[in-house]
């Protein structure tokens, strides 16, 4: 623990043992990832190009609430993965011949975009932090 009462250093997530609630949060991005993915391949393709400025909001949102909820850049890659696994499922044939992805600028522009952004908010600065101060010092 650090000088002040209850705060972690940094890094010591690394380190120390995972706490359950933070497992479960992890997951639950993981689910809303996968959730966030299917819907965003769907509408994409369904209201082109309005739909696919929608799955690109909604996939950027849930990245960006991903690291400010959990405060690390895991909190971006768990409904990263969960929303690469539903995007690259459904971009898969059938042997049907069925597919939720055609081939066109739409789709790619949906997994090339929703890969950008995950990248963006995961290289994102430190947010800051609950009643820290500015770096100056008062005078």
């Amino acid at each position: 623990m650090s000088a002040r009462q209850g705060a972690p250093e940094p890094g010591s997530w690394l380190t120390s043992p995972p706490r359950p609630g933070r497992i479960a949060a992890y997951l639950g991005l993981a689910v809303l990832g996968a959730l966030v993915g299917t819907a965003g391949s769907l509408v994409q393709s369904g209201w082109f190009p309005g739909g696919l400025l929608l799955a690109l909001l909604a996939t950027t949102g849930l990245f960006y609430g991903g690291r400010y909820v959990t405060g690390t850049q895991l909190g971006v890659a768990a409904p990263g993965i969960g929303w690469l696994a539903a995007a690259i499922g459904l971009s898969i044939g059938r042997p049907e011949g069925d597919v939720v992805f055609s081939a066109g600028l739409g789709p790619l522009a949906y997994l090339l975009g929703g890969m950008a952004m995950a990248v963006i908010c995961a290289t994102m600065w430190r947010l800051p932090q609950p009643g820290s101060k500015p770096g100056r010092l008062e005078e």
